[in-house]
């Protein structure tokens, strides 16, 4: 290994995400409920203007009014972009009065590491005035042209390690491209393979090179199960952890793709002990299954049986 590791910033699980406006109670209440590792309470694009406030108030009430942690879940708030004159109230109202119940802050469309930077800067400074016992995590959304280009910038420069996961935004990244697609997250026809390979791998060798947990985003036709199971086994292979889940539906088949099945688990956990046992005998590789084994397959099967241990710890609560 190089000498310059960047470790992890946070482990947290996170196969599947749920999206849910600010603007509607009775939908919040419901993702509370869900099967979901994430929550994210929307504060953004899907709100409309006119609701931004009362999304901003509904979001600050079930913060400090639901259990969250209870119910098994990590709750984050995407707040509006820092183009817009919402995000500062965003931050500010959002973290005084319920950061102490808030897991991370979601940024959309980060172009720059300056934008986290500005996120970071208000995030500490409200904690350190509020007193709170709790560190608020960041997460960016990588979902424009811009961001895409400066990727690897925003993924180093997280200045007090605050930052912890980038997310892949398809729908704002087509439109930022001019890319020709046909459904949020969906494959052209009449392109020769998946047009967001590119783009996702950049983005996830950008999180693995800096520490940071990579995200796959929507994918819009939630009448299209299949589709959506193919697009999440996509994102899992080039190494994201998790998907999100615009509607409840999708809740469970990102679960299950993002989930490392028991016989994988069990493989994983021979390869651990085989080497132990080589290395015990002074060996550096072993043979497994009629397969070659060494301290490489040690670091993969390593990831395996984390993930797996997360799942269980999350079962056991």
């Amino acid at each position: 290994m190089s000498f310059t590791q960047y470790k992890p910033v946070a482990t947290r699980l996170q196969r599947s995400e749920l999206a849910c406006p600010g603007s509607n109670p009775t939908m919040i209440d419901k993702a509370a409920d869900s099967a979901a590792d994430f929550v994210f309470l929307d504060l953004e694009d899907a709100v409309a203007p006119g609701d931004k406030e009362q999304a901003r108030r509904n979001i600050i009430q079930a913060l400090n009014d639901i259990d969250w942690k209870a119910k098994g879940k990590t709750v984050s708030v995407r707040i509006n972009g820092l183009d817009t004159h919402y995000m500062y109230r965003d931050v500010v109202d959002v973290v005084e009065q319920a950061g102490s119940r808030l897991d991370t802050i979601l940024i959309p469309k980060v172009g720059t590491p300056h934008d986290v930077y500005m996120v970071e800067a208000m995030v500490a400074q409200i904690e350190e005035a509020k007193r709170l016992p709790n560190r608020i995590g960041l997460e960016a959304l990588i979902e424009t042209a811009i961001g895409m280009a400066n990727v690897e910038d925003i993924a180093r420069q997280h200045y007090t390690k605050r930052l912890e996961a980038l997310h892949f935004g398809v729908a704002d990244f087509a439109a930022s491209r001019r890319s020709r697609t046909v459904v949020i997250g969906g494959l052209n026809p009449d392109y020769p393979g998946d047009q967001w390979h590119a783009a996702i791998d950049r983005m996830v060798t950008a999180c693995r090179a800096f520490g940071l947990r990579a995200i796959d985003g929507p994918f819009g036709d939630f009448n299209a199960p299949q589709d959506y199971i193919a697009g999440a086994k996509r994102a899992a292979v080039l190494g994201c952890e998790g998907k999100w889940a615009i509607h409840p539906s999708q809740i469970a088949l990102a679960n299950e793709v993002f989930s490392p099945p028991p016989a994988e688990v069990d493989r994983a956990k021979r390869i651990l002990i085989a080497l132990d046992e080589a290395a015990a005998q002074g060996k550096g590789a072993a043979s497994l299954d009629g397969r070659m084994i060494d301290a490489a397959s040690a670091r993969m099967a390593m990831n395996v049986v984390k993930v797996a241990e997360e799942i269980a710890k999350k079962q056991a609560a």
